[in-house]
Protein backbone atom coordinates (compact mmCIF):
# COMPACT_ATOMS: atom_id res chain seq x y z
CA UNK A 1 0.00 0.00 0.00
CA UNK A 2 1.11 3.52 -0.71
CA UNK A 3 3.21 5.08 2.04
CA UNK A 4 1.58 8.46 1.32
CA UNK A 5 -1.68 7.28 2.86
CA UNK A 6 -2.38 6.39 6.50
CA UNK A 7 -2.60 2.71 7.35
CA UNK A 8 -5.96 1.03 7.60
CA UNK A 9 -7.26 0.27 11.07
CA UNK A 10 -8.48 -3.28 10.80
CA UNK A 11 -10.85 -4.89 13.25
CA UNK A 12 -12.89 -8.04 13.57
CA UNK A 13 -16.21 -6.43 12.65
CA UNK A 14 -16.56 -5.34 9.04
CA UNK A 15 -19.07 -2.51 9.52
CA UNK A 16 -17.26 -0.76 12.36
CA UNK A 17 -13.89 -1.30 10.68
CA UNK A 18 -15.39 0.46 7.68
CA UNK A 19 -16.45 3.44 9.80
CA UNK A 20 -12.84 3.52 11.02
CA UNK A 21 -11.74 4.60 7.55
CA UNK A 22 -12.39 8.10 8.90
CA UNK A 23 -10.74 8.44 12.27
CA UNK A 24 -10.26 11.25 14.77
CA UNK A 25 -13.66 12.62 13.81
CA UNK A 26 -13.60 15.18 16.65
CA UNK A 27 -9.96 16.19 16.22
CA UNK A 28 -7.84 16.36 13.10
CA UNK A 29 -9.83 13.93 10.98
CA UNK A 30 -7.84 11.28 9.11
CA UNK A 31 -9.39 10.06 5.86
CA UNK A 32 -8.09 6.57 5.10
CA UNK A 33 -9.95 6.14 1.78
CA UNK A 34 -9.22 9.46 0.03
CA UNK A 35 -9.21 7.97 -3.47
CA UNK A 36 -11.16 5.30 -5.33
CA UNK A 37 -8.02 3.11 -5.39
CA UNK A 38 -7.75 3.24 -1.60
CA UNK A 39 -11.36 2.02 -1.35
CA UNK A 40 -10.43 -0.86 -3.68
CA UNK A 41 -7.45 -1.58 -1.39
CA UNK A 42 -9.59 -1.51 1.77
CA UNK A 43 -12.21 -3.80 0.24
CA UNK A 44 -9.52 -6.27 -0.88
CA UNK A 45 -7.93 -6.36 2.58
CA UNK A 46 -11.37 -7.19 3.96
CA UNK A 47 -12.13 -10.01 1.53
CA UNK A 48 -14.39 -7.98 -0.78
CA UNK A 49 -12.16 -7.52 -3.81
CA UNK A 50 -13.50 -5.50 -6.72
CA UNK A 51 -11.74 -4.55 -9.95
CA UNK A 52 -12.57 -0.88 -10.18
CA UNK A 53 -14.12 2.06 -8.39
CA UNK A 54 -15.33 5.42 -9.67
CA UNK A 55 -15.46 8.68 -7.80
CA UNK A 56 -19.26 8.32 -7.64
CA UNK A 57 -18.89 4.87 -6.06
CA UNK A 58 -16.41 6.30 -3.54
CA UNK A 59 -19.05 8.90 -2.67
CA UNK A 60 -21.62 6.10 -2.15
CA UNK A 61 -19.17 4.30 0.10
CA UNK A 62 -18.52 7.40 2.20
CA UNK A 63 -22.26 8.06 2.48
CA UNK A 64 -22.72 4.49 3.74
CA UNK A 65 -19.79 4.87 6.13
CA UNK A 66 -21.25 8.03 7.67
CA UNK A 67 -24.73 6.47 7.86
CA UNK A 68 -23.37 3.41 9.67
CA UNK A 69 -21.44 5.69 12.03
CA UNK A 70 -24.56 7.75 12.78
CA UNK A 71 -26.77 4.69 13.35
CA UNK A 72 -24.14 2.82 15.39
CA UNK A 73 -23.50 5.90 17.53
CA UNK A 74 -27.23 6.27 18.19
CA UNK A 75 -27.52 2.57 19.05
CA UNK A 76 -24.49 2.76 21.36
CA UNK A 77 -26.04 5.58 23.38
CA UNK A 78 -29.49 3.98 23.13
CA UNK A 79 -30.93 6.85 21.15
CA UNK A 80 -33.38 6.68 18.25
CA UNK A 81 -31.77 5.65 15.00
CA UNK A 82 -31.57 8.56 12.53
CA UNK A 83 -34.06 7.86 9.72
CA UNK A 84 -31.81 9.14 6.90
CA UNK A 85 -28.99 6.84 8.04
CA UNK A 86 -31.32 3.85 8.25
CA UNK A 87 -32.58 4.63 4.75
CA UNK A 88 -29.05 4.69 3.29
CA UNK A 89 -28.03 1.47 5.08
CA UNK A 90 -31.16 -0.33 3.88
CA UNK A 91 -30.75 0.93 0.30
CA UNK A 92 -27.11 -0.17 0.12
CA UNK A 93 -27.97 -3.57 1.60
CA UNK A 94 -30.69 -4.17 -0.99
CA UNK A 95 -28.68 -3.00 -4.01
CA UNK A 96 -25.91 -5.56 -3.99
CA UNK A 97 -25.40 -9.11 -5.18
CA UNK A 98 -23.31 -11.15 -2.79
CA UNK A 99 -23.65 -14.64 -1.42
CA UNK A 100 -22.86 -15.87 2.06
CA UNK A 101 -20.72 -18.99 1.94
CA UNK A 102 -19.56 -21.40 4.62
CA UNK A 103 -15.83 -22.11 4.83
CA UNK A 104 -14.43 -25.55 5.69
CA UNK A 105 -13.55 -24.03 9.09
CA UNK A 106 -17.21 -23.30 9.73
CA UNK A 107 -17.01 -19.55 9.24
CA UNK A 108 -19.25 -17.36 7.12
CA UNK A 109 -17.56 -15.43 4.32
CA UNK A 110 -18.98 -13.38 1.51
CA UNK A 111 -18.51 -14.26 -2.12
CA UNK A 112 -18.77 -11.63 -4.77
CA UNK A 113 -19.12 -12.78 -8.37
CA UNK A 114 -16.31 -12.16 -10.83
CA UNK A 115 -18.34 -9.28 -12.25
CA UNK A 116 -18.91 -7.68 -8.84
CA UNK A 117 -18.81 -3.97 -8.37
CA UNK A 118 -18.39 -1.64 -5.42
CA UNK A 119 -22.15 -1.66 -4.79
CA UNK A 120 -22.01 -5.42 -4.18
CA UNK A 121 -19.25 -4.98 -1.59
CA UNK A 122 -21.15 -2.10 0.04
CA UNK A 123 -24.21 -4.33 0.37
CA UNK A 124 -22.15 -6.77 2.44
CA UNK A 125 -20.94 -3.96 4.69
CA UNK A 126 -24.50 -2.64 5.07
CA UNK A 127 -25.79 -6.14 5.93
CA UNK A 128 -23.08 -6.46 8.57
CA UNK A 129 -24.08 -3.07 10.01
CA UNK A 130 -27.71 -4.18 10.15
CA UNK A 131 -26.79 -7.32 12.10
CA UNK A 132 -24.80 -5.44 14.75
CA UNK A 133 -27.16 -2.47 15.09
CA UNK A 134 -30.14 -4.83 15.34
CA UNK A 135 -28.40 -6.67 18.18
CA UNK A 136 -28.19 -10.00 16.34
CA UNK A 137 -24.56 -10.60 17.24
CA UNK A 138 -22.89 -11.36 20.54
CA UNK A 139 -21.37 -8.10 21.71
CA UNK A 140 -22.36 -4.50 22.22
CA UNK A 141 -21.90 -1.25 20.38
CA UNK A 142 -19.84 1.30 22.29
CA UNK A 143 -18.13 4.61 21.62
CA UNK A 144 -14.39 5.18 21.94
CA UNK A 145 -13.53 7.03 25.14
CA UNK A 146 -11.02 9.24 23.33
CA UNK A 147 -12.55 12.72 23.12
CA UNK A 148 -11.03 13.31 19.67
CA UNK A 149 -12.16 9.97 18.27
CA UNK A 150 -15.56 8.86 19.60
CA UNK A 151 -15.67 6.07 16.98
CA UNK A 152 -18.38 3.47 17.27
CA UNK A 153 -16.95 0.00 17.79
CA UNK A 154 -18.36 -3.44 18.50
CA UNK A 155 -17.17 -4.72 21.89
CA UNK A 156 -16.91 -8.50 22.00
CA UNK A 157 -14.74 -8.62 25.12
CA UNK A 158 -15.96 -10.96 27.82
CA UNK A 159 -16.89 -8.12 30.19
CA UNK A 160 -18.17 -5.78 27.44
CA UNK A 161 -16.29 -2.90 29.12
CA UNK A 162 -13.74 -2.03 26.45
CA UNK A 163 -13.09 1.73 26.31
CA UNK A 164 -11.13 2.26 23.11
CA UNK A 165 -11.89 1.57 19.46
CA UNK A 166 -8.26 0.54 19.09
CA UNK A 167 -5.84 -0.01 21.96
CA UNK A 168 -2.82 0.60 19.73
CA UNK A 169 -3.93 4.11 18.83
CA UNK A 170 -6.60 5.71 21.00
CA UNK A 171 -5.94 3.61 24.08
CA UNK A 172 -2.19 4.04 23.88
CA UNK A 173 -2.55 7.80 23.36
CA UNK A 174 -4.73 8.11 26.46
CA UNK A 175 -2.38 5.95 28.57
CA UNK A 176 0.62 8.08 27.52
CA UNK A 177 -1.27 11.28 28.36
CA UNK A 178 -2.18 9.91 31.79
CA UNK A 179 1.43 8.81 32.39
CA UNK A 180 2.81 12.25 31.43
CA UNK A 181 0.24 14.00 33.63
CA UNK A 182 1.26 11.77 36.56
CA UNK A 183 4.94 12.51 35.87
CA UNK A 184 4.30 16.26 35.98
CA UNK A 185 2.29 15.85 39.17
CA UNK A 186 4.84 13.57 40.87
CA UNK A 187 8.25 14.32 39.32
CA UNK A 188 10.14 12.18 41.90
CA UNK A 189 8.31 8.99 40.89
CA UNK A 190 10.28 8.92 37.60
CA UNK A 191 13.61 8.52 39.41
Amino acid sequence: MCAAFPDFRLGNVLATSFTGTLSERHGNAVERIPTPQRLIDWLAVNGLAVDSCTTAQLDLARELRESIHAAATAAAIQDALPAPAVHVINDRSAQGRAAAILTPEGERRWRLSSASCVEDALSVIAADAISIIAGERDGKLALCASPTCRAAFFDTSQSRTRKWCDMNTCGNRQKKARFKANQRQNPRSAE
